[in-house]
């Protein structure tokens, strides 16, 4: 197929990367320079335009950071909606809040479009495997005219409901995704401290009750998990400012439906300490330094508690 695709960030990249290794002509936007350049050595066509990456598309992926890049890019004087062809399915991978999702569904279809909300899980390295969890939502048939092509990208593929359920089961994932993660970081750094070895106590805990995704691939001590992000200081990876954007939405979620979701508001709080030391590009494992510091704050602490 024709995928135009915009967003050639840390996940954007390896996920055009198998596009075009199975076969698919990929024509690619993004504002970074950088991020372009390593598009075009994967063997993405780089453009100049979003007119110019949906010109002639079967299909059209978005890839942002946040709802209001999501909106601007698709629904936008110069976007998709006003440049791709009507017969283009539009599927928005971003993680972004309920409402705008369900809003994007509604414009499009107004517009004469077929869209879905289709965000992933698995991060850099199940991108970089073609092993990503797509969650979708939004009408099945549409999802069944353009399976081949999400194929190439997923391990798994769950069709979640209607339009905007795909984001409300990333949310729910990735507020799940913190907790673990902040539970790994104590578990590590404690296991290191009672005199455990690190693999050692990684390996039987991933065939243990205390097992977990963050546990079998983000451990965070240097030299345990291959694609763990401690072992490149950090960098790449899941960043802390967007761990803390999902928990954001996590925590908006809980408060319209009355949930209780005290947890995730406790690492919330971590992460914001996090950016305040200007760490927020850093792979969001680096949760665990704050343990090593010595940092429980008393904020922190008032999450978890109430």
């Amino acid at each position: 197929m024709n995928v135009g695709w915009i967003g050639l960030g840390h996940m954007g990249d390896p996920m055009t990367t198998n596009l075009v290794k199975a076969g698919h002509q990929v024509k690619g936007f993004d504002l970074s320079e950088p991020a372009t350049a390593a598009a075009a050595e994967h063997g993405v066509t780089v453009v100049g335009s979003i007119a110019e990456a949906v010109d002639g598309a079967d299909v059209v992926f978005t890839m942002l950071p946040a709802g209001s890049h999501a909106k601007a890019v698709i629904t936008g004087d110069d976007g998709v909606l006003a440049n791709a062809p009507k017969t283009a399915v539009v599927i928005d991978s971003s993680t972004i809040d309920i409402d705008t999702a369900r809003e994007l569904h509604t414009t499009a279809e107004a517009a004469g479009f077929a869209f879905l909300d289709a965000p992933v899980s698995g991060g850099v390295s199940g991108a970089a495997a073609g092993t990503l969890t797509f969650m979708v939502g939004g009408e099945p048939e549409i999802l069944e005219r353009v399976r081949e092509v999400i194929e190439v990208m997923a391990g798994r593929i769950f069709h979640c409901g209607g339009p905007g359920n795909g984001q409300a089961a990333k949310i729910t994932n990735n507020m799940m995704l913190a907790i673990c993660l902040q539970a790994t970081c104590e578990g590590a750094v404690l296991a290191e401290r009672l005199g455990l070895d690190s693999a050692t106590f990684q390996q039987l805990a991933t065939v243990s009750s205390g097992d977990s995704w963050a546990l079998r691939t983000w451990y965070p001590i240097p030299g345990v998990v291959e694609t763990a992000a401690v072992n490149r200081d950090f960098a790449d990876g899941f960043s802390t400012a967007l761990l803390r954007k999902d928990l954001g939405l996590a925590l908006q979620a809980g408060e319209s439906t009355g949930t209780d979701v005290s947890f995730a508001a406790g690492v919330a709080k971590r992460l914001d300490t996090l950016v305040e030391r200007g760490l927020s590009e850093r792979d969001c494992s680096i949760l665990v330094t704050l343990l090593q510091d010595g940092v429980d704050s008393e904020s922190a602490r008032k999450g978890v508690d109430g």
